[in-house]
């Protein structure tokens, strides 16, 4: 896992569409980055589900929400349409920037060691600096997460 207040490397991924999205295009907003592993598997879908449904409450903060996992982009196209997600999904087939954001880890699955993404949330300020890391985040409750740190983050400024 990345640290907090280092610079998010920067990366170009193609979005559901075939589009290539860099993330230093979006500077000037706050980015919320959610690594998750696999498009229409339960958790993954209850967690993008709760992104979708506090879409307009974290988006209304200058804020884009960016989802990576290793599905390709016509996996990703199926699953924002099936659930009517309407944030960035992006395709990391080469797990390059998996790699890079260290988000892959060794697990046990039915007892044989693999690789697998660790649901990660990186939550990246206006200049492009890793504000907040989550790591191990819970599906369900992910997105309320975010909401409220970006809340919180709020209140300290204007408070």
């Amino acid at each position: 896992m990345l640290q907090e207040k280092i610079i998010a490397p920067d990366f170009a991924l193609p979005d559901k569409d075939g589009n290539e999205v860099r993330l230093s295009g979006f500077r000037g907003q706050k980015v919320i980055l959610y690594f998750y592993s696999k498009d229409n598997t339960s958790g993954c879908t209850k967690q993008a589900e709760a992104f979708a449904g506090l879409y307009n409450e974290i988006t209304g903060k200058n804020t884009v929400i960016i989802g990576i996992s290793k599905d390709t982009p016509a996996s990703h196209l199926k699953f924002a349409e099936k659930h009517a997600l309407p944030f960035l999904l992006l395709s990391d087939t080469q797990r390059s920037v998996h790699e890079l954001y260290d988000v892959l880890k060794e697990k046990t699955m039915y007892g044989k060691k693999v690789m697998g993404t660790e649901r990660t949330t990186y939550i990246i300020d206006e200049n492009g600096v890793i504000e907040k890391a989550m790591k191990k985040v819970k599906p369900e409750t992910n997105a309320q997460d975010v909401l409220n740190y970006l809340n919180e983050s709020e209140d300290k400024q204007y408070g």
